[in-house]
């Protein structure tokens, strides 16, 4: 592993992927990014830009594309993977046989994959076959548009080998982007996966016309949740107070370029899940998924999660919203930190 990277590839070409490309870039890093589709690789590479997911944002110079992964991982000191949680394992399967030797693996996914539950960075771990606590994971409050517009932000880059994080760090950091570093990987990703969920409930609570107060108590009764399932888990409590729980929570659930929010939104208004998808230009939001994830990961443990299991059940139930939030308010009365 180098302390020093300065060749990274980003293997993904949407909104987020792309705008930490460009952090990367402005940071002083050259960049090669693999996009799927040949003309979105041909736009970054000629006219540098992403007219597809950034319209309007110029890339660095220093940013480069692919269609070819094999050409794109040619020499990567770092790699970074910004493809969705749910489809990240089929793709680095793919990827696995073309990873150069001792490249630092860096995850922007924010989930719990279906089906085994696992944190991205141990999907990561399984497939590229390295110790989980070598995986760098990206989270916080990472609106990429924000960013990409070179917004002041803050991000966290969670590692287990605090040497990895602090070489993504030396990487990424910029006038505009300040990352910290936190071996809490646990709390972080739960973090980050979590908040897409009460995103979605605080888009539904706007879609219905409720106002601050509504989206308040999702907002701590949320934190609450993410907090319980971390305890469980063995996360460290403070991650949730900092910038990967309430920093990403209350960006997600607030702003209009949150994708989870704005699909809620359309929930509320009373779209279907495929309506909901369309007015999203085809993309369903991550949180829609990990609803299911994350409820079937805390019913195997055995923990609360009221507003997470009304999301799976609204989004794939088909109960309604308000018959949702009626129940979520008609439960029986406790301690608010029992």
């Amino acid at each position: 592993m180098r302390a020093d990277v300065q060749r990274v590839t980003v293997l993904g070409a949407g909104s987020w992927g792309t705008a930490f490309a460009k952090v990367l870039g402005d940071a002083g890093r050259d960049v090669t990014m693999w996009a799927r589709r040949e003309q979105v690789a041909a736009d970054i590479r000629e006219r540098h830009a992403n007219s597809a997911y950034l319209p309007g944002v110029g890339l660095p110079e220093r940013i480069t594309a692919t269609a070819d992964p094999a050409e794109a991982l040619d020499g990567a000191e770092a790699v970074v993977l910004a493809v969705p949680s749910q489809s990240l394992r089929a793709n680095l399967s793919e990827w696995r046989p073309l990873l150069p030797a001792d490249t630092i693996l860096v995850s922007l996914a924010k989930g719990v994959e279906l089906g085994t539950l696992k944190r991205m960075s141990e999907v990561i771990a399984e497939i590229a076959g390295i110790p989980a606590g070598e995986v760098v994971v990206v989270t916080g409050p990472n609106l990429a548009k924000e960013i990409a517009a070179g917004q002041p932000s803050a991000s966290v880059l969670a590692c287990a080998d605090h040497e990895r994080a602090v070489a993504i760090q030396r990487a990424s950091a910029n006038s505009y982007f300040r990352p910290y570093t936190n071996t809490d990987v646990v709390g972080c990703e739960l973090g980050g996966a979590c908040k897409n969920v009460i995103a979605l409930s605080t888009g539904m609570a706007a879609g219905l016309g409720l106002g601050t107060n509504t989206m308040a108590t999702l907002i701590t009764r949320g934190l609450a949740e993410m907090a319980r399932l971390g305890a469980k888990l063995g996360a460290d409590p403070l991650t949730f107070a900092g910038l990967a729980g309430v920093g990403d929570l209350v960006a997600t659930c607030s702003s209009p370029l949150s994708r989870n929010r704005t699909f809620g939104e359309h929930l509320g208004r009373g779209d279907t899940l495929e309506q909901a998808q369309a007015a999203a230009g085809g993309q369903v939001a991550e949180g829609v998924m990990s609803c299911s994830s994350i409820r079937a990961l805390a019913q195997s443990l055995g923990v609360d999660m009221p507003i997470t299991d009304a999301m799976h059940r609204v989004c794939h139930e088909g109960v309604d919203p308000r018959q949702a939030g009626a129940e979520l308010l008609g439960r029986s009365q406790k301690h608010e930190w029992s």
